[in-house]
């Protein structure tokens, strides 16, 4: 069986029991608060995850950075020098500017090992998007995949992850440069809630908008239905950013409305990178389905 190594950032929000039963590494992006910096840790370490989350609650603003070419580098010269191929899938292009460090990191390592195989993939997608995508990755190498047809894979397969999103409130998505003043504003006062996809680019699109946060979830649920495809790839993680008890309710919603065992359906959490511009109660669903097509800037 092919030797190859899977590395992903912090936006696939896998946490430690999921990174040891896949055997996926991730190389971690930063943030800081008042000068004070963290690695953007998925066991949350340094932070807790609440703790995170309260902290915006109460006013604090993250700023975020990504993976930089010298952590990639450093990575890719020590797997290569251990005879490994290596699979990196970032977070979407749109989002982060990490996949532009990997490949960077991956021609300056190719100088030193030119017979190194060095993949670099831009997922499309974040959260648990790209972390489902890293997943099944892993599940074509203990299948015996080659490292060319997992990359093969990825790239016929990867727009066929959905982000079905909505959150609390605007004002985290204003301070962040995704949504205008005036339209954060006018949200709030009028309780409109986006839905927010991940479209054909990679970028956060508000494909809708609703009134009120019990009608955002049943929009987010009946979107689920319309595109699933459990034939291929069943599982489903509904993340949120500290509002568990929604996630749940969520979660009961889709077995419903799907007709699928609960077992098929995961809570998971939004970690600290894109967290920082969604904010405390963001919730979404990431599935796949049928490709996405929709593109903010057609």
């Amino acid at each position: 069986m092919e030797k190859f190594i899977i590395v992903t950032d912090s936006c696939s929000d896998l946490d430690k029991s999921a990174r040891e039963k896949y055997q996926i590494e991730y190389l971690p992006m930063h943030f800081s608060e008042n000068g004070k910096d963290y690695d953007a840790d998925l066991d949350w370490k340094e932070i807790s995850f609440s703790d995170y989350y309260n902290k915006m609650r109460n006013g604090t603003r993250f700023i975020t950075a990504q993976v930089n070419v010298a952590q990639y580098r450093e990575a890719f010269e020590k797997y290569a020098k251990e005879g490994y191929g290596i699979l990196s899938i970032s977070c979407s292009s749109k989002l982060s500017a990490s996949v532009r460090a990997s490949e960077q990191a991956r021609e300056e390592v190719l100088n030193s090992y030119p017979d190194a195989k060095i993949y670099c993939i831009d997922s499309l997608i974040s959260c648990a998007g790209l972390g489902m995508i890293c997943i099944h990755a892993s599940k074509l190498r203990s299948e015996g995949k080659s490292l060319e047809e997992t990359v093969a894979w990825v790239e016929e397969n990867k727009l066929n992850f959905h982000q079905e999103a909505t959150v609390e409130k605007l004002t985290w998505l204003k301070q962040a440069g995704r949504v205008s003043a005036a339209s954060a504003f006018f949200g709030g006062l009028l309780n409109v809630k986006p839905i927010i996809i991940s479209d054909a680019i990679g970028q956060n699109f508000a494909v809708e908008k609703v009134k009120g946060r019990k009608v955002s979830f049943t929009r987010l649920v009946e979107r689920v239905k319309e595109a699933y495809d459990g034939t291929k790839y069943p599982e489903i993680v509904v993340a949120h950013g500290d509002v568990e008890e929604e996630a749940k309710e969520i979660k009961e919603m889709l077995v419903s409305a799907l007709g699928v065992d609960e077992s098929l359906v995961q809570i998971d959490r939004i970690g600290p990178i894109i967290g920082a511009s969604t904010g405390p109660g963001v919730i979404g669903i990431y599935y796949y389905g049928s490709k996405v097509t929709e593109n903010a800037e057609a």
